[in-house]
């Protein structure tokens, strides 16, 4: 299984995509052909736009799924599929009333590529529940890809102590999904993904990592390089309240 979860698809200051386009050059070495799933926004003729534009420098030409009269039998036949980022709930809800959810799976078990970005990425997770987003849409399930045994939080973000914000830190939130579920959470901070080859999986991305939780253990800063292949092994435990 080849796999590229990206945290965020733009980073300040650079253009979409930028910011990994060598670590996406590498993933998608020898693709020329890839299926783009716009779902999570409402415009998927501009967003397939966008995307294509950033491939073309890398020789990728991009069918957009909405495109096409079956989008499972387009995926069926992909050689790299990437789901984009935007509302999560929005992105999933579409993948289950178009059959996507079992079509993804197969092909990428069968030697696609898959590349997220955001929401994209929480996609590749076993549920939904770990995403940042608002539920603008009520999906029919909260199962996702399950193409990794953990889950993901993308766009993590550290508490700030000198800010005015009274809420909770991303970090209590992630602990309370921890009392109730008995799965690691890899919180992606920006400018970071995780690759998966085959049974190895790595943190690659700028110097700021990312961070590892788990229930009853304090978090466990991760940095770029780190072998992360152990994670591939969890058994996910969802809906075991820790009382």
């Amino acid at each position: 299984m080849q796999l590229l979860l990206l945290s965020n698809s733009t980073a300040p200051g650079r253009g979409y995509l930028e910011h990994a386009r060598e670590e996406i050059a590498s993933a998608l070495d020898g693709i020329r052909r890839l299926v783009f799933v716009p779902y999570a926004l409402a415009d998927h003729d501009g967003y397939t736009t966008q995307v294509a534009t950033a491939l073309e420098p890398l020789g990728i030409e991009v069918t957009g799924a909405h495109t096409a009269e079956d989008p499972a039998a387009l995926v069926r036949g992909a050689q790299a599929v990437f789901v984009g980022g935007g509302n999560s709930f929005r992105l999933l809800k579409a993948l289950h009333e178009r059959d996507l959810v079992r079509a993804i799976r197969e092909r990428v078990a069968s030697g696609a590529v898959y590349m997220g970005s955001s929401a994209g990425t929480n996609m590749a997770c076993p549920t939904l529940r770990t995403t940042n987003d608002m539920p603008i849409v009520q999906p029919p399930s909260f199962d996702a890809l399950g193409l990794l045994p953990f889950q993901i939080n993308p766009h993590y973000l550290d508490a700030k102590p000198d800010t005015a914000h009274m809420g909770e830190t991303r970090a209590q939130r992630l602990e309370q999904f921890l009392e109730e579920n008995d799965v690691p959470v890899v919180g992606l901070r920006e400018g970071t993904w995780l690759r998966r080859d085959a049974d190895r999986l790595t943190l690659g991305g700028i110097e700021a990592g990312a961070i590892l939780f788990r229930r009853g253990q304090d978090p466990a800063e991760l940095r770029p390089g780190d072998d992360l292949s152990a994670l591939l092994s969890e058994e996910p435990r969802f809906d075991s309240a820790a009382r």
